[in-house]
Formats: structure tokens, C-alpha cells, sequence
């Protein structure tokens, strides 16, 4: 039976947007994440029909489930600068289209940065651009991506998600993208059953659960509270293979697309990072069955007894 986790990663579409399939379906993946244009430059790329076409056929035809776009990494949403605003909105517009044509689940974005630290009037900011972009499109969810919380970016805590949730005006089709490597940076410990459990529990409160749409799974270089975004390869960082089994078997990540952005390949993830995925995922299924029927043999002794009592 397939597994319910959309697990998969992030692959490049060099050659053509079906090529993209291609690469994750050797990588074995149930969810890809590509970019619609270089993520350093401004300039679109100019698709056809035709190409929306042949990737759609393409995906018909594999076991990959879900795709992601990334937005470029040049936006920023909350830019005082309007031309960089104007910019961030043109490309923003164009990754939805994108979106709209090939059936993406969403568009992931990183929402911009507070650069001289006013934080409510660049959140202000990045809503209203968010706002318009969902203004011109149609159809794909917009993710905005939780950060690690260096350089004044925003979406460091979950209240600061729900203030740019409500500053865009709050449209169904807004989601969260969540990172595991950014949470653990930004101080929420999310190495154990619990922390994680404790973590969505406040993301459900201040943003709600239904707003959760897609999740990065990347390990963390840098240490818990750190702020600093630095990836590392599955299992090999602060989470380890333990955390990462407790990020990939957690029950509320069932059924979204779970992305690797970090690997072996190049730095990409492989077909073999892909498999270790899977791998600890089932792992960390197991210990949380245990760890179930451990409370459960726990609590049966005391039960007997109140039973046997009564009698």
C-alpha cells in the first residue's frame, strides 16, 4: 500500500517542464517542488501551451500525487522599495498562472523582510502584495513559508504568519508551508512526539490546522533558537535520523506533500535520500505505535484493579 505521506523533493526542470517528472519519478517521489523560472533572476520564462500540456500528460502518467512551485528567492513581498514590491508582484502573479496551468497544489513562498525592523508596517506591506497577486489569478493556493528568523524575515512565529495571513486579507486559498529546518531555528523544538504535537497545537490556535498545506522536511545545521537557516542533509544535523522519523511519521503531515530540499545529489536530494525518507518514516510510525501500547499496558493494571474492586 503506498504510503499516505506524499513524500518527494525538490528537482530541477532543466530541458523542460516535463523533465521535472522525470527526475522525481526516478528519485521515487510522490511530490515534487520546482521552480517556474531561475530563482535568481526577474525574467520569466516564457511557457506555451504546449509545455503545460506535455506536463500534465507527464504527471498523468506517473506515481507523483502533488507539485509544488517555489517562488524565486529575489521577492520581497515587504520591501519598502516599490520597485522591488512591483517586481515581487509581476513574479508572484506569474508563479500562481504557472500554478494555475499544471495543477499545483500551491505556490511557496518566503514573504519578505523586515530590513530596518518595523515589522507591522512590512507585514502591512507584504498583505497587500500578497492581496493583489491573489487578485490576478485564479485558481493555486499561495503557501507562505515559516523562517528561521535571520535578517528580519517575516514568518519567524506562527503570530506573525497570522498577521500576515490577515493582512492579505485572509483568502481561502492562503496556506502554510512549514519547515522543519526553519522551525527548529526559530525555537520550536520539533525533535519529539510531544514538542511536534505541542508545536501544531499552536500553530492550530493562533492560524488554524486547516491552513497547513505542505511541509519542508530538511534537517538543521544550525542549533534549536539560533535563527540561522542552514540546511542539512536528512538525519545528518540536529535532528538526526530520530527527529526526522518523528517530522515524516507525524499524523497531521498525512496526505500533503512532504519535500526534501536538501541532499546528496549536488546538494539536491537523491533517489536514495528519497528512500531514507520513507524509510524513517515507517520507522517513526513504529515507535509512536509503541510508545501507544506502552500508555495503553500502562494505564490496563489500574483499570483491573478499579474493575476488580467493584466487584
Amino acid at each position: 500500500m503506498p504510503s499516505r505521506t506524499l513524500i518527494g523533493a525538490h528537482v530541477s526542470n532543466a530541458g523542460g517542464l516535463p523533465n521535472a517528472v522525470e527526475r522525481g519519478t526516478e528519485r521515487g517521489c510522490r511530490a515534487i517542488q520546482i521552480f517556474n523560472q531561475s530563482p535568481r533572476m526577474w525574467r520569466p520564462t516564457a511557457y506555451t501551451d504546449e509545455d503545460f500540456a506535455a506536463f500534465r500528460a507527464a504527471i498523468d502518467d506517473s506515481p507523483i500525487d502533488a507539485v509544488l512551485i517555489h517562488a524565486v528567492y529575489l521577492l520581497n513581498c515587504a520591501s519598502e522599495d516599490r520597485e522591488i514590491r512591483n517586481k515581487s508582484l509581476n513574479s508572484l502573479i506569474h508563479s500562481l498562472r504557472v500554478g494555475d496551468e499544471i495543477g499545483a497544489v500551491g505556490v511557496v513562498l518566503h514573504p519578505g523582510s523586515a530590513k530596518k525592523g518595523d515589522v507591522p508596517k512590512a507585514i502591512k506591506r507584504a498583505g497587500a502584495v500578497i492581496k493583489a497577486a491573489l487578485g490576478e489569478t485564479d485558481h493555486c493556493d499561495l503557501h507562505l513559508e515559516d523562517t528561521a528568523g535571520a535578517g528580519g524575515t517575516l514568518g519567524r512565529s506562527f503570530e506573525e504568519l497570522a498577521g500576515l495571513l490577515e493582512a492579505a486579507g485572509g483568502d481561502r486559498r492562503l496556506g502554510i508551508c512549514l519547515d522543519s529546518c526553519h522551525l527548529l531555528a526559530s525555537g520550536y523544538d520539533i525533535r519529539t512526539p510531544d514538542g511536534l504535537r505541542e508545536t501544531l497545537n499552536q500553530l492550530d490556535e493562533l492560524v488554524g490546522e486547516e491552513r497547513l498545506r505542505s511541509v519542508h522536511v530538511n534537517d538543521s545545521a544550525a542549533p534549536l533558537g539560533s535563527n540561522r537557516d542552514r540546511h542539512a542533509i536528512l538525519g545528518q544535523g540536529e535532528f538526526g535520523e530520530k527527529g526526522c522519523a518523528v517530522v515524516l511519521s507525524e499524523p497531521r503531515f498525512e496526505r500533503l506533500p512532504c519535500v526534501l530540499e536538501t541532499g546528496t545529489d549536488g546538494g539536491g536530494a537523491s533517489a536514495g535520500d528519497v528512500a531514507l525518507a520513507f524509510k524513517l518514516r515507517k520507522r517513526g510510525e513504529s515507535s509512536r505505535a509503541r510508545s501507544k501500547r506502552s500508555k495503553g499496558a500502562t494505564r490496563q493494571p489500574a483499570s483491573r484493579a478499579s474493575s476488580t474492586a467493584k466487584r
